[in-house]
């Protein structure tokens, strides 16, 4: 293209850039402002995790997710080779293929085919690819009526809406906001409450377009290549009808749907049924092979943007993807928004992945900056698929294309620059201490910038000093008496604690490294630690994410040491798995990035792992009633369940409760928390009545985001929530049981908070 050519195009390229951000934060907006949206949803979520956790319980998930997944990668590796195979089994059997580089195309051959049979009416069974590719629009442009027969897609299509969920259209509506609906679309008065008058109305209302279209559509959950079998999956039964009554039966589907033989359908179906619908098996699953006798057969297998995603090595895998819409159904910010702000055709987190490459990155822009990177997506996916890692690259896609808001993008220029950020700390400290008057959360009422950011979370204050200057550098803090025979005596352990302990909890630092040194470990505070990286990356700031890597690497790389371990699980993620996509293409990057990975630890980990304190040992604290959180890197990143709660209650002899929703976000998700703050306080706020549901005033968790996050709502809110690291209870034990002997090191005092 000519430089006058783009400079032609960037214009519209831009105009279509502001207008889907335009349309994203009207549905933002509308979302934010319907109660009732959060209450469904939330209900929705809640239902279907118990009853998922109960079907894929009856099988062995881990060994159906890792064969789907085989069979996933081998077509994904000979796409088109599995295309042709399907092609000619297709043909063989009656039925005629057609191929569709990109969504205009796909409509014209549809089209086309109504055209030369003089189709006026069209039966449209559920089709995420026919919402992909426009098509009801587009044919209600060309003067074809398109009536849509699943429930769901009959509700939306009324509202004049896109489906907001991939398997559950509706799952937005309440039975009230349905029955105003359907009243006033059939003219006469049904119920806002009676579900089954509702339904039954729906269904005599659409059963008739079976028997007058000419033309039926219909998705299809697989293609079999072996055999050019068509698997249709549905509760409803209308598939079935829309593939045989009408003449000519469309099936509209993706390349990605080919699955090579019947035995990989088979694990589909039951997968699909669990990770949809909570259901051991969907109540109708069709096989199609050829056209019905008399009628007609057509597939449209559709490109759009697959084989792109096919050709990076990055998004492959978000081709393996089922369509069961399991990880909207764990994602927090979907629970209080709702798909059409979350995803744009597609929704929940593969929506975010997808949206890009099938219908333009200005469509993703808007809906992937409200991940907040819990990793409960990545959990339940029936065929694992990397979606929290993808959905980052994606971001960094739209910060390449569009660019980062101001003030964040100078914020994180400057945080990758440690001497200048250390700087800023100073002054920051300086200007901090009249308003603070010596504590340490603040809870801004009068100050106009600081009002409007602590008016539902305090925020913690800066440390002072920060940790680098309490504990010195590259000094080898020699190991005490083992107060208990452990596994980590006689072991050298670095330290990373961290961004956030360093300035805001160094006494968490101290507890951590006064610990390993009364386990008998040696240990080092590595010269030159500043930050892993982890706001940049998360920020799709890759650049200087990347330049905050390689500063860690090389900080890190001269220790000769056993362990490196940090108090916080989001650090050690990064650190431990984060790095290695960071420099997959950096080769001698990745051989140093591997070094380090196998050598981190998270503090919970290494406490259980390789100390491997008996239990009671350190039971020598007060028992206490403790609740504790589960901080999604600790649990859904790292693996994180058993060990904490085995470390504080066996080991340390406390009463351990669990939350309610012990695997729901706190809200907290880095600058998510700044950026959507309305979100945040909603989770946040649900984290919090968890919490007191338990009885205890007593939180403990693993990392420090959460901290900040449930310390500063307590605190605002006036709940008085004790909330800690894990790390200074531990420390509480040792200086318990070193008491017994006559030697308990001093601890840290627990933050304070002031009102200003």
């Amino acid at each position: 293209m000519s430089s006058q050519s783009l400079a032609d195009a960037r214009p519209l390229v831009d105009e279509r850039s502001e207008a889907a951000s335009r349309e994203f934060e009207s549905h933002l907006r509308d979302a934010l402002e319907n109660p009732r949206l959060s209450r469904t949803l939330t209900s929705f979520q809640q239902g279907w995790r118990s009853a998922r956790d109960q079907a894929t319980g009856e099988v062995d998930f881990p060994a159906l997710r890792s064969r789907m997944k085989q069979a996933k990668s081998a077509v994904t590796s000979d796409l088109e080779g599995y295309v042709e195979r399907f092609r000619r089994a297709a043909e063989a059997a009656g039925a005629a293929v057609h191929f569709a580089a990109d969504a205009d195309t796909a409509n014209r051959i549809i089209l086309g085919l109504a055209r030369e049979r003089d189709v006026s009416l069209i039966a449209k069974s559920k089709s995420m690819v026919s919402e992909e590719i426009g098509f009801n629009h587009r044919a209600e442009d060309e003067g074809v009526r398109v009536v849509e027969t699943d429930l769901g897609e009959w509700l939306v299509q009324i509202r004049h809406e896109r489906p907001s969920h991939m398997v559950m259209p509706a799952v937005h509506l309440s039975r009230q906001e349905i029955g105003a609906d359907m009243t006033a679309t059939l003219g006469r008065e049904i119920s806002r409450d009676d579900i089954s008058e509702q339904v039954h109305a729906a269904r005599d209302e659409i059963r008739q377009a079976f028997f007058a279209a000419g033309m039926g559509i219909t998705g299809a959950n697989a293609l079999i290549a072996e055999s050019g079998t068509v698997m249709m999956v549905t509760n409803e039964g209308n598939g079935r009808l829309c593939a045989s009554l009408p003449p000519v039966h469309v099936v509209l589907a993706g390349i990605e749907k080919l699955v090579p033989t019947f035995d990989e359908a088979m694990t589909q179906i039951r997968l699909l049924g669990r990770s949809g619908t909570a259901q051991r098996i969907t109540s109708y699953t069709t096989f199609i092979t050829g056209p019905t006798p008399g009628h007609e057969m057509h597939i449209v297998l559709v490109d759009n943007g697959r084989r792109v995603m096919q050709a990076l090595p990055e998004f492959t895998e978000a081709l393996h993807c089922i369509r069961c819409g399991a990880c909207a159904n764990v994602c927090p910010p979907y629970r209080e928004v709702g798909g059409h702000a979350f995803g744009y055709i597609y929704t929940g987190a593969i929506g975010l992945v997808v949206t890009g490459f099938l219908n333009g990155l200005e469509h993703a822009a808007g809906p992937q900056s409200l991940c907040l990177s819990c990793n409960a997506c990545e959990t339940v996916c029936p065929v694992g698929i990397p979606l929290p890692r993808q959905i980052l690259d994606v971001r960094g896609m739209v910060v390449d294309e569009y660019g980062m808001k101001e003030p964040k993008q100078a914020i994180l220029s400057l945080y990758a620059r440690p001497k200048l950020s250390n700087l800023a700390f100073k002054i920051a400290r300086r200007m901090q201490r009249p308003v603070l008057r010596d504590q340490r959360l603040l809870r801004a009422r009068k100050e106009p910038v600081l009002r409007g950011l602590t008016r539902w979370r305090s925020l913690p204050a800066l440390a002072d000093p920060p940790l680098h200057e309490r504990i010195p550098h590259d000094l080898e803090l020699p190991a005490d008496e083992p107060v208990v025979a452990n596994g980590l005596a006689g072991k050298r352990v670095a330290i990373f604690p961290g961004c956030m302990t360093d300035n805001l909890y160094p006494a968490q630092g101290e507890a951590m490294v006064k610990s390993l040194r009364a386990l008998g470990a040696t240990v080092v505070y590595p010269r030159g630690l500043h930050c892993c990286g982890l706001p940049a990356l998360n920020s799709g700031d890759v650049r200087h994410g990347t330049w905050m890597a390689r500063q860690t690497i090389k900080a890190l790389e001269g220790c000769e040491v056993d362990y490196i371990v940090s108090g916080s699980a989001s650090c050690v993620a990064t650190l431990a798995q984060d790095y290695l996509h960071v420099f997959r293409g950096a080769r001698s990057w990745l051989q140093r990035a591997q070094c380090i990975a196998e050598k981190v630890r998270d503090f919970t980990t290494l406490i259980d792992e390789v100390a491997q304190l008996p239990a009671g040992s350190l039971a020598h604290a007060e028992p206490r009633v403790i609740a504790y959180h589960d901080s999604c890197q600790g649990l859904n990143a790292l693996g994180l369940r058993d060990e904490p709660r085995r470390i504080l209650a066996s080991v340390l002899g406390h009463d351990v409760r669990d939350l309610a929703e012990s695997r729901v976000c706190c809200g907290f998700g880095g600058s998510f928390s700044f950026d959507y703050p309305e979100i945040s306080e909603r989770l946040m706020n649900r984290k919090l009545d968890d919490i007191d549901a338990t009885g205890t005033l007593e939180v403990v968790t693993d990392n420090q985001g959460c901290i900040m996050q449930i310390r500063g709502g307590s605190d605002a809110q006036g709940r008085q929530f004790r909330v800690r690291h894990i790390a200074e209870l531990l420390a509480e034990g040792i200086a318990a049981t070193a008491a017994l002997h006559g030697a308990a090191p001093a601890l840290g005092e627990v933050d304070g908070a002031a009102t200003v």
